[in-house]
């Protein structure tokens, strides 16, 4: 007779359910376990199996073969499980018969596999079969009542203090073997599975995985139920498939009883429907974006998880997973920790240079970013110094202004909308840099919670790169301390040798009657002292000598008289440096200093230009100041690069070079009241501009002031 529709639906539903809350409460055992938390193995591998095994019930029956070995399985696993328990306390070295029951009991429950064996061996025999039948059932009835009575001696021998850990467990898998008692005594006496009771089955098998999930949340010390965001995420997750499941049973459920010519094609139609939809949306990192906003805001009571913020800070700062000596640099590491927080997928750090002002220093995943030389000047970062104001770009945008943010932010920054936000790093009340973020995949309005991480994330990021800096500028110190001891000896030899020639000299005297001696002594003194006041002088040129005695100078005589020294060759036809006039400039400068600059500029720019590349000199007037520009097409050079290492003294990226170049010209250029600006983007070349004060601006600038730029 066949099975009722509506009884055999029911069970199909109930196993699909059983089969859900088993994935779920194993995923979540599992990530108690990550967690450090006492879980055990063989539970979380008897709910999975029970899993498996109440999806082929569902799927294909409780006759199939799968379904049959999946109930072994299960039946070994909740075995497996009374044994784990007995050995919490121990009993199982002292109750000796708990070991030799459960491997018979195990025995017993194998045989059911020779029975499926010789069940397809003489499925043309009906009595046969049947005999078959019986015996398993009996079997099974006795693996069953061996199984309840562990559980009544595992929980009744338990002591008093243990009774709370096993109780929810042992109630459980009473309700799963307690109702497969009955339900093998009656398919024994009836010699078949009614569909009801099939159905019912299921619906013990959902009991005893919500008393399962009962004992679990009772164990928790708080009482409360608080998984992690990557579980929730998850459990999400397993919730949507496993709603999807539960609406593709029900609509093929559907159509199956409608019936029908069309209900092939209908079917074949839902199911190619669904699936391109759902292989549409679940690879999209947006919605996979969403999904995390959606948690966060609804589900939980603060956004972040602090605990994975903190490892995962901790982690990117100090470059863990990166191999030995790959790890990005300190400022890049920085802009990503920030980064991290808010899903931005790019960002930008600014420091300040010398003068006060903001440069850049890194970009994180942002190449495209155009940054100005001066990024932000000197109003602006006193706004981040003194407000300690973490900006949400798209407000100024819209015409919010909180604390007059809106006036701090240079305008390439607000006309840039893939910026999102600006976080301040302050240390001790000073700022030591600016973490400009780019938008992330799913933006949002920033709240009270990000602004206070965000917050916290910069002292502590500000103390890292102040710590850094320190140590900088200690091996800076280091260094300039090893040149002068150098230097020391230097002047000490060259005095001695002054003190020589003035010894000759005067012995010259005595010889003077002697024309030969006289000619050459006094040829070899003259060269010698020139040689010593030209080595002199270059060694004193940091000081106060002719640098500060500036004058009127036309910028574009020197430019021009500065291209005459590099002609065409046949190696080159074309004129190696170009010179381009946008209007009389004549600034205050020393003119001998000032060629020294503008030469090493641009013998620098020609070593970094390809072969056959002209290097252009613009001379242009800029307010108040005459600026002469050395612009290059070479390779170019990170912000990295140019905040750390470019003016930084003894380094140098050429063989043999004593990196003191790029240094001695950004000093000269202060000593004449100027500063060095320089812009540069890899790949596509530098900008090294010289900015004076024009001659005409003489009398309106105080004579101590100026502004230097890193």
């Amino acid at each position: 007779m066949p099975a009722p529709v509506g009884w055999t639906g029911l069970g199909q539903w109930a196993f699909v359910l059983a089969a859900f809350g088993g994935v779920v409460l194993g995923v979540w055992q599992i990530d108690r376990q990550r967690r450090g938390k006492p879980v055990s193995r063989a539970a979380i591998l008897a709910i999975l199996v029970s899993a498996v095994w109440g999806l082929l019930q569902a799927a294909v029956g409780p006759a199939h073969p799968a379904a049959l070995i999946a109930d072994v399985a299960r039946n070994l696993a909740w075995l497996l499980v009374v044994y784990a328990l007995f050995a919490r306390d121990g009993r199982h070295e002292t109750v000796s018969p708990v070991r030799p029951v459960l491997v018979v009991l195990a025995a017993v429950e194998l045989l059911q596999l020779v029975l499926m064996v010789l069940t397809w061996r003489f499925a043309a025999i009906a009595p046969a079969l049947a005999m078959i039948f019986q015996i398993g059932v009996m079997l099974r009835l006795l693996v069953i009542t061996g199984a309840l009575v562990l559980v009544h001696n595992l929980y009744a021998g338990a002591m008093t203090a243990q009774r709370a850990a096993v109780r929810w467990t042992c109630a459980a898998l009473a309700v799963i073997w307690g109702y497969d008692l009955n339900f093998y005594t009656i398919a024994y006496l009836v010699r078949g599975m009614p569909a009801e009771l099939v159905a019912l089955r299921a619906l013990a098998a959902l009991v005893g995985i919500a008393l399962l999930g009962v004992g679990v949340m009772r164990e928790q010390a708080s009482g409360r139920f608080s998984p992690s965001r990557t579980v929730a995420f998850q459990s999400l997750s397993l919730l949507v498939i496993g709603g999807y499941m539960l609406v593709m049973v029900g609509v093929a459920q559907s159509i199956a009883w409608l019936g029908g010519s069309a209900t092939m094609l209908t079917q074949l139609g839902f199911v190619f429907a669904s699936s391109v939809l759902v292989l549409a949306l679940l690879p999209s990192g947006r919605l996979r974006g969403w999904l995390n906003v959606m948690l966060s805001k609804h589900f939980f009571q603060h956004r972040y998880d602090y605990r994975a913020e903190w490892l995962r800070f901790n982690a990117t700062i100090g470059g863990a997973g990166a191999p030995s000596g790959n790890a990005a640099p300190l400022h890049t590491r920085v802009i990503q920790a920030v980064a991290d927080i808010t899903d931005s997928a790019r960002g930008a750090l600014l420091v300040p240079a010398d003068g006060g002002e903001l440069v850049l220093a890194a970009r994180w995943q942002w190449p495209t970013l155009d940054v100005p030389a001066q990024a932000l000047g000197l109003a602006g970062a006193a706004f981040f110094e003194r407000q300690g104001f973490i900006v949400d770009l798209d407000e100024v945008r819209s015409g919010v202004d909180h604390q007059g943010e809106a006036r701090a932010t240079p305008a390439w920054m607000i006309a840039e909308e893939a910026i999102w936000a600006l976080v301040p790093l302050l240390h001790f009340d000073r700022l030591v840099g600016l973490v400009v973020l780019g938008r992330p995949a799913v933006a949002r309005k920033l709240d009270w919670e990000d602004f206070d991480l965000l917050r916290v994330v910069g002292h502590q990021l500000a103390s890292y790169i102040a710590e850094n800096n320190g140590q900088v500028a200690l091996l800076e110190a280091s260094r300039f301390d090893e040149f002068n001891r150098r230097m020391a000896f230097v002047m000490h030899d060259i005095k001695n040798l002054a003190s020589q020639l003035g010894l000759l000299a005067r012995n010259a005297q005595r010889h003077a009657d002697n024309p030969e001696f006289r000619k050459d002594m006094l040829v070899t003194l003259s060269n010698s002292a020139d040689k010593l006041n030209a080595l002199i002088a270059r060694l004193s040129r940091y000081g106060t000598g002719n640098v500060d005695q500036v004058a009127p100078v036309d910028a574009v005589a020197v430019a021009r008289g500065l291209a005459a020294r590099w002609p065409a060759s046949a190696a080159m036809p074309a004129a190696p440096v170009v010179v381009t006039v946008h209007g009389p400039c004549t600034i205050l400068a020393n003119r001998e200093t000032l060629e020294q600059v503008l030469a090493h500029l641009v013998q620098n720019a020609i070593d970094a230009s390809p072969a056959g590349r002209a290097v252009l000199v613009e001379v242009r007037s800029d307010g108040l100041h005459g600026c002469i520009d050395v612009v290059d097409t070479g390779s170019g050079m990170s912000a990295e690069f140019v905040r750390s290492a470019l003016f930084k003294p003894f380094v140098s990226t050429k063989p043999g070079g004593f990196g003191i170049g790029a240094f001695e010209a950004r000093e000269l250029v202060r000593a004449m009241r100027g500063r060095l600006d320089v812009e540069s983007r890899e790949g596509l070349g530098s900008r090294f501009s010289v900015r004076l004060p024009l001659a005409v601006t003489a009398t309106l600038s105080h004579p101590h002031s100026q502004q230097d730029v890193a």
